[in-house]
């Protein structure tokens, strides 16, 4: 089963609230619990010295109503953040809203996807409607920390939904969390660049997400990005059989300074394509 760090009680739930501080821990202590890569390069850059600032985190989710992007700008104004910017992503079926704290350019951004059910084929529609049943009411802060609200899929209907979505396979089984968080790589001290970074991951052997190429993004672009493949857990499907699916990976951002002389706060659309397939199952 996936590790959740805790359990909110029902009856207190309504009432429960975090600052923006708590969320990230929060969601950093998930995180981790799935994806030990990441904890292993936070060390390894903390031992050069590195004091290591996050440039982003990335959520996903299915368009359905209460649980895609229409409540995600309610949910995330709580904690300060308003939406800044919109993607599409026809290839993976895909939309996108990116969010940043007002007048805070050190701050966390946040970018979160929805897939757009309708635009796949009929069985996995079927699929999705079968194990989002459960749902109800609306998303909130504290399912974004770990929380798995779906009813489980059997390994064919995973199977099935990889095949037509990976994003949608990796859903199904991983629910709300944090898929990646993002090393700041303007804030690093010992590495100038995003290139010295990917020479130290891969003299330490942590696998690489090439996709459109290791370094993904340009000079032009004001923003370079690079990823790591995901990591993987044990999950249990509906049916009993267990199997290991991937679950989180680590990203690294470089951004360049834009017009206004403030580092560009945006994303690349041709680099989030590629990224997204750093939780896609590997031979």
């Amino acid at each position: 089963m996936i590790p959740v760090p805790w359990i909110i009680d029902e009856l207190h739930k309504e009432t429960f609230r975090m600052n923006r501080d708590e969320f990230f821990d929060s969601l950093w202590r998930q995180y981790i619990s799935v994806t030990p890569q990441a904890r292993g390069i936070q060390s390894l850059l903390l031992r050069r010295g590195e004091e290591v600032t996050n440039d982003h985190v990335a959520f996903r989710t299915f368009d359905i109503q209460g649980f895609g992007l229409e409540i995600v700008t309610e949910l995330v104004a709580e904690i300060g953040y308003e939406r800044f910017d919109s993607y599409v992503f026809p290839d993976k079926h895909l939309r996108a809203h990116a969010y940043r704290v007002p007048n805070e350019h050190d701050a966390p951004k946040i970018f979160f996807s929805e897939l757009i059910c309708a635009e796949l084929d009929s069985d996995s529609q079927a699929i999705i409607a079968e194990i989002t049943s459960p749902l109800t009411g609306e998303l909130t802060l504290e399912d974004l920390v770990g929380a798995y609200l779906f009813k489980r899929p059997t390994l064919e209907q995973y199977s099935r939904l990889c095949d037509a979505s990976e994003y949608a396979g990796w859903l199904s089984t991983m629910g709300y969390q944090a898929n990646h968080f993002t090393v700041n790589v303007n804030g690093l001290r010992t590495l100038d660049s995003i290139d010295g970074l990917i020479d130290l991951l891969v003299a330490n052997q942590y696998p690489l997400n090439d996709v459109g190429g290791v370094i993904k993004g340009t000079t032009s672009d004001l923003l370079v990005q690079a990823s790591t493949l995901a990591d993987t857990i044990r999950f249990e499907f509906e049916d009993g059989f267990e199997s290991d699916i991937p679950s989180c990976f680590y990203e690294f951002a470089y951004r360049f300074t834009d017009s206004t002389g403030q580092p560009f706060q945006g994303f690349i659309p041709n680099s989030a394509n590629a990224i997204f397939e750093s939780t896609n199952r590997q031979p």
